[in-house]
């Protein structure tokens, strides 16, 4: 069975840090990308980043490039978006998602329709 699971949200200040996880079990980071999306109340869902970690490529909504961080644990199958400088604009519930073979992106954020298992999200809450 197919399962992400997201940990790591939470309460910060404006300018501190949080890292979230993504556990995924049922498959391999080898075969599927690993996106992560982000939706606050009352605005749709927004592409933040993707890593494909068997091509070693990784990809930022412009909102977030220089700030936030992918990476990738395969003996954990797990992957990192680390997130730095937080800003109020990024309170949002965040989910990862999964998409088989390499990252589907415009302009840099991925696409939510071509993926195909969802986490159950995690809140992050910045307060200014």
């Amino acid at each position: 069975e197919v399962q992400l699971v997201e940990s790591g949200g939470g309460l910060v200040q404006a300018g501190e840090s949080l890292r979230l996880s993504c556990a995924a079990s049922g498959f391999s980071l080898d075969d599927y990308a690993i996106g992560w999306f982000r939706q606050a109340p009352g605005k749709e869902r927004e592409g933040v980043s993707c890593i494909s970690s068997s091509l070693g490529s990784t990809y930022y909504a412009d909102s977030v490039k220089g700030r936030f961080t992918l990476s990738s644990d395969s003996a954990k199958n797990t992957v990192y978006l680390q997130m730095n400088s937080l800003k109020p604009e990024d309170t949002a519930v965040y989910y990862c998602a999964a998409e088989r073979g390499s990252c589907t992106v415009a302009g840099g954020s991925p696409v939510f329709y071509a993926y195909d298992y969802w986490g159950q999200g995690t809140q992050v809450t910045v307060s200014s």
